[in-house]
Protein backbone atom coordinates (compact mmCIF):
# COMPACT_ATOMS: atom_id res chain seq x y z
CA UNK A 1 0.00 0.00 0.00
CA UNK A 2 1.25 3.39 -0.86
CA UNK A 3 2.07 5.78 2.66
CA UNK A 4 -0.71 7.83 3.43
CA UNK A 5 -0.45 11.78 2.86
CA UNK A 6 -1.67 14.43 4.41
CA UNK A 7 -4.12 17.13 2.69
CA UNK A 8 -4.79 20.55 4.21
CA UNK A 9 -8.00 22.86 3.45
CA UNK A 10 -5.64 25.59 4.11
CA UNK A 11 -7.93 28.73 3.17
CA UNK A 12 -7.88 30.42 6.63
CA UNK A 13 -6.05 27.24 8.28
CA UNK A 14 -4.39 28.60 11.62
CA UNK A 15 -2.25 24.89 11.74
CA UNK A 16 -0.57 24.75 8.19
CA UNK A 17 3.12 25.13 9.73
CA UNK A 18 2.35 22.62 12.68
CA UNK A 19 0.68 20.13 9.81
CA UNK A 20 4.17 20.43 7.61
CA UNK A 21 6.35 19.63 10.87
CA UNK A 22 4.30 16.80 11.68
CA UNK A 23 4.16 15.79 8.07
CA UNK A 24 8.12 15.90 7.76
CA UNK A 25 8.64 14.42 11.39
CA UNK A 26 7.12 11.20 9.76
CA UNK A 27 8.64 11.13 6.21
CA UNK A 28 4.73 11.99 4.97
CA UNK A 29 4.21 14.25 2.17
CA UNK A 30 1.58 17.02 3.03
CA UNK A 31 -0.77 19.06 0.25
CA UNK A 32 -2.01 22.32 0.80
CA UNK A 33 -4.70 22.87 -1.26
CA UNK A 34 -6.13 26.73 -1.07
CA UNK A 35 -7.46 29.34 -3.17
CA UNK A 36 -4.45 31.34 -3.62
CA UNK A 37 -2.16 32.97 -0.87
CA UNK A 38 -0.50 29.61 -0.53
CA UNK A 39 3.80 30.41 0.79
CA UNK A 40 6.01 28.32 -1.23
CA UNK A 41 7.81 25.60 0.15
CA UNK A 42 11.62 24.38 -0.84
CA UNK A 43 10.75 21.32 0.88
CA UNK A 44 9.91 18.53 -1.77
CA UNK A 45 7.42 17.05 0.83
CA UNK A 46 5.14 20.74 1.26
CA UNK A 47 3.18 20.66 -1.95
CA UNK A 48 1.14 23.53 -2.64
CA UNK A 49 -2.21 23.12 -5.13
CA UNK A 50 -4.20 26.70 -6.12
CA UNK A 51 -7.36 26.03 -6.95
CA UNK A 52 -10.27 28.27 -9.07
CA UNK A 53 -12.12 30.97 -6.68
CA UNK A 54 -14.59 28.69 -7.61
CA UNK A 55 -17.21 27.54 -4.43
CA UNK A 56 -15.76 24.24 -2.88
CA UNK A 57 -12.98 24.05 -5.24
CA UNK A 58 -10.14 23.08 -2.57
CA UNK A 59 -12.86 21.22 -1.34
CA UNK A 60 -13.35 18.80 -4.41
CA UNK A 61 -9.76 18.70 -5.24
CA UNK A 62 -9.12 17.26 -1.90
CA UNK A 63 -11.90 14.39 -2.22
CA UNK A 64 -10.85 14.01 -5.96
CA UNK A 65 -7.19 12.84 -4.74
CA UNK A 66 -7.65 11.63 -0.93
CA UNK A 67 -7.68 8.25 -0.42
CA UNK A 68 -8.46 5.42 2.14
CA UNK A 69 -5.61 5.98 5.36
CA UNK A 70 -4.80 9.37 3.79
CA UNK A 71 -4.87 12.47 6.51
CA UNK A 72 -7.43 15.04 5.89
CA UNK A 73 -6.95 18.73 7.93
CA UNK A 74 -9.77 20.93 7.91
CA UNK A 75 -12.35 22.99 9.70
CA UNK A 76 -15.25 22.83 6.84
CA UNK A 77 -17.81 19.95 8.01
CA UNK A 78 -19.18 18.98 4.61
CA UNK A 79 -15.86 18.64 3.54
CA UNK A 80 -14.62 16.78 6.36
CA UNK A 81 -17.76 14.02 6.09
CA UNK A 82 -16.83 13.75 2.23
CA UNK A 83 -14.00 12.49 3.39
CA UNK A 84 -14.53 10.31 6.36
CA UNK A 85 -17.07 8.58 3.58
CA UNK A 86 -13.93 8.26 1.76
CA UNK A 87 -12.53 6.52 4.89
CA UNK A 88 -9.54 9.19 5.04
CA UNK A 89 -8.46 10.43 8.68
CA UNK A 90 -10.21 13.45 9.14
CA UNK A 91 -8.99 16.50 11.90
CA UNK A 92 -10.12 19.30 12.70
CA UNK A 93 -7.65 21.83 13.07
CA UNK A 94 -8.44 22.13 17.36
CA UNK A 95 -7.66 18.74 17.19
CA UNK A 96 -11.12 17.48 17.15
CA UNK A 97 -11.03 14.36 15.10
CA UNK A 98 -14.03 13.13 12.91
CA UNK A 99 -14.98 9.90 12.60
CA UNK A 100 -17.54 7.37 11.18
CA UNK A 101 -19.05 8.20 14.66
CA UNK A 102 -18.96 11.29 15.36
CA UNK A 103 -20.08 13.39 11.96
CA UNK A 104 -23.03 12.59 11.80
CA UNK A 105 -23.61 14.58 14.82
CA UNK A 106 -21.14 17.19 13.99
CA UNK A 107 -23.42 17.49 10.59
CA UNK A 108 -26.45 18.13 12.38
CA UNK A 109 -25.00 21.00 14.98
CA UNK A 110 -23.54 23.09 11.94
CA UNK A 111 -26.88 22.45 10.36
CA UNK A 112 -28.70 23.52 13.55
CA UNK A 113 -26.04 26.54 13.87
CA UNK A 114 -26.60 27.50 10.26
CA UNK A 115 -30.52 27.79 10.29
CA UNK A 116 -30.10 29.59 14.18
CA UNK A 117 -27.64 31.98 12.47
CA UNK A 118 -30.54 32.52 9.14
CA UNK A 119 -33.27 33.39 11.89
CA UNK A 120 -31.71 35.63 13.64
CA UNK A 121 -31.50 33.24 16.95
CA UNK A 122 -27.58 33.45 16.88
CA UNK A 123 -24.78 35.95 16.02
CA UNK A 124 -22.87 33.07 15.07
CA UNK A 125 -19.33 33.98 16.47
CA UNK A 126 -16.62 31.42 16.49
CA UNK A 127 -14.42 30.54 19.74
CA UNK A 128 -10.67 32.07 19.23
CA UNK A 129 -8.13 29.58 18.59
CA UNK A 130 -5.85 29.08 21.21
CA UNK A 131 -2.74 28.14 22.54
CA UNK A 132 -4.44 24.62 23.79
CA UNK A 133 -6.25 24.03 20.62
CA UNK A 134 -3.05 24.01 18.54
CA UNK A 135 -1.31 21.53 21.00
CA UNK A 136 -4.07 19.49 20.53
CA UNK A 137 -4.06 19.45 17.32
CA UNK A 138 -0.34 18.92 17.49
CA UNK A 139 -0.60 16.06 19.56
CA UNK A 140 -3.87 14.28 17.74
CA UNK A 141 -2.16 14.88 13.97
CA UNK A 142 0.76 13.02 15.30
CA UNK A 143 -1.41 10.20 16.90
CA UNK A 144 -3.24 9.58 13.51
CA UNK A 145 -0.03 10.05 11.58
CA UNK A 146 1.29 6.56 13.30
CA UNK A 147 -1.86 5.10 12.80
CA UNK A 148 -2.01 5.68 9.27
CA UNK A 149 1.27 4.73 8.57
CA UNK A 150 0.85 1.63 10.90
CA UNK A 151 -1.93 0.74 8.89
CA UNK A 152 -0.30 1.18 5.53
CA UNK A 153 2.44 -0.89 6.91
CA UNK A 154 -0.18 -3.07 7.87
CA UNK A 155 -1.28 -4.02 4.46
Amino acid sequence: MTPPAIYVDADACPVKEEAARVAGRHGLVVTFVANGGLRPSRDPMVRHVVVSGKFDAADDWIVDNAKANDIVVTADIPLASRAVALGAHVLGPTGRPFTPETIGMAVAMRDLKQHLRETGESKGYNAAFSPRDRSAFLSELDRLARKALNMAGAS
